[in-house]
């Protein structure tokens, strides 16, 4: 048996992610990668015991990086605008810092996976945006609302703009490119349009 090499690892993960983007799931295959990563057909079997495995590895992998992200400096006791303020940084700092992982997990969402995609999302994260929702909720600093209206409310907009940033232009093609003047702005305005 072959030993792992952590870097050659790294970019069998990384060129994953990248075909993953740019042909979607159904256009991956472990082939596919050994020759975008110039190795051996057999090597990524070294780190992976198939594609699925692979694919779900590198998801869950990704996703305890996004937890970090999210709940760095994130206390679910906060006052809501505060709290709020922490998840618009922490997520557009992971936007900015990690671009491709919305696209990979975007196919993940749409696919086969999705199932056991979801069922290890973020356990702590979710724990904590749980609490905080009750939270205000209980301060009466919103009004109660289904988990699923709060958070299209709450971060709808922010991943419009990111999204837009990323792209380079908005809709009808505009150019666009995000400041802080413009996500602090949407940020006002979404907690107005929240809080009681």
């Amino acid at each position: 048996m072959r030993s792992r090499d952590t870097d050659k690892e790294e970019l069998v993960k990384q060129k994953a992610i990248e075909l993953i983007i740019k042909d979607g799931l159904e256009g991956f295959s472990m082939n596919k990668l050994a020759k975008a990563c110039n190795i051996s057909v057999g090597t990524p079997y070294v780190y992976y015991k198939d594609r699925d495995d692979l694919i779900m590895k590198v998801a869950m992998e990704e996703l305890r990086v996004m937890e970090e992200f999210f709940t760095r400096d994130f206390d679910p006791e906060e006052p809501f605008e505060q709290g709020l303020r922490k998840q618009w940084e922490n997520r557009y700092r992971y936007a900015r810092e990690k671009p491709r992982m919305s696209q990979f997990f975007d196919q993940l969402r749409s696919s086969s996976y999705q199932e056991e995609f979801l069922s290890g999302f973020m356990p702590g994260f979710v724990s904590a945006m749980t609490r905080f929702m009750q939270n205000i909720t209980e301060r009466g600093e919103i009004e109660t609302m289904p988990f699923e209206v709060y958070w299209s409310i709450a971060f709808g907009t922010l991943y419009n703009l990111i999204r837009f940033d990323m792209e380079g232009k908005s809709l009808g093609g505009t150019p666009f490119k995000m400041t802080d003047e413009v996500l602090w702005r949407a940020f006002d305005l979404v907690v107005k349009s929240l809080k009681k």
